[in-house]
């Protein structure tokens, strides 16, 4: 049985999977190693073909779209939203699977958390798990702030194949989108905090992926209006648990892993 898994990305020394990952191994009893990887998108295919017996990968940026590319097989969400976080061995090759939308559920549900206005900062390939997400939220419609609105294919696409209605506008700090119920930041790093300074509000929701540095500007600011703040770490720590059982094939130590996460960053919002 394979013993190795591990996260490819680019910067990925950052990437706070193994924290995860390995409290589950230890929780579960499993001898298993898991490895930061540092891979481009160029580098992807002799990453995985020198990895062939291991038993997943996690991907983070800038790899979303590609291991599209390089998968024998796409598992149904994963086409659905064009994107994917995961992959995991299967008889013909790599699989394909996507469990951002998982994460971002299991984190919007335990601030119980029921938009019925949504808007989105970024269209890369976690804002395309945000509009999967809309679906299990029972959100039809949804607006999109970029900078370039002409940019937004891949997030197009995957509305159209969901039949989530999206609106696309100009990302500014004066958006009136920005007033949603829920507004989910998907930018790197500090890229949200020109945000930080907008009047947020008690009846809103501010969702930041971007856990490091957390608290962010956009987080701190939002909590400061008054508004429920969910954590990036959160959503890391639930999809986390999804590929901890896609890998492993056991139910995920959740508890453990969270407190695994609280030991390394203790003021990570879960």
């Amino acid at each position: 049985m394979p013993t190795h898994a591990g996260v490819l990305g680019r910067p990925v020394a950052h990437s706070l999977s193994p924290v995860l990952h390995r409290a589950a191994y230890a929780a579960l009893g499993l001898d298993w190693t898991y490895e930061a990887i540092e891979c481009g998108v160029d580098e992807l295919p002799d990453a995985l073909a020198t990895r062939a017996d291991w038993a997943g990968f996690s991907c983070t940026m800038p790899l979303k779209h590609a291991v599209l590319d390089v998968a024998a097989e796409t598992r149904p969400l994963a086409r659905a939203v064009g994107s994917a976080n995961t992959l995991v061995p299967g008889p013909d090759g790599w699989i394909a699977d996507n469990t951002d939308v998982a994460g971002i559920v299991a984190a919007l549900a335990e601030y119980a958390v029921a938009p019925r206005t949504v808007t989105v900062l970024g269209a890369g390939g976690t804002s395309q798990a945000v509009l999967a997400a809309l679906l299990v939220l029972g959100v039809p419609s949804c607006t999109v702030l970029v900078r370039d609105p002409s940019r937004v294919d891949r997030a197009a696409d995957t509305a159209g194949r969901l039949d989530i209605a999206l609106a696309v506008e100009t990302l500014r700090p004066g958006a009136a989108a920005l007033g949603a119920d829920l507004v989910v930041s998907t930018l790197p790093g500090r890229a949200a905090d020109p945000f930080a300074d907008r009047a947020w509000t008690p009846t809103q929701t501010v969702l930041d992926v971007a856990y490091d540095p957390w608290p962010s500007a956009l987080a701190t600011a939002a909590g400061r209006g008054g508004a429920k703040v969910v954590s990036g770490a959160l959503m890391l720590l639930h999809q986390a648990a999804v590929q901890v059982e896609l890998m492993t094939g056991h139910e995920p130590p959740v508890d453990e892993m969270r407190d695994a996460l609280r030991a390394v960053v203790p003021d990570a919002g879960i």
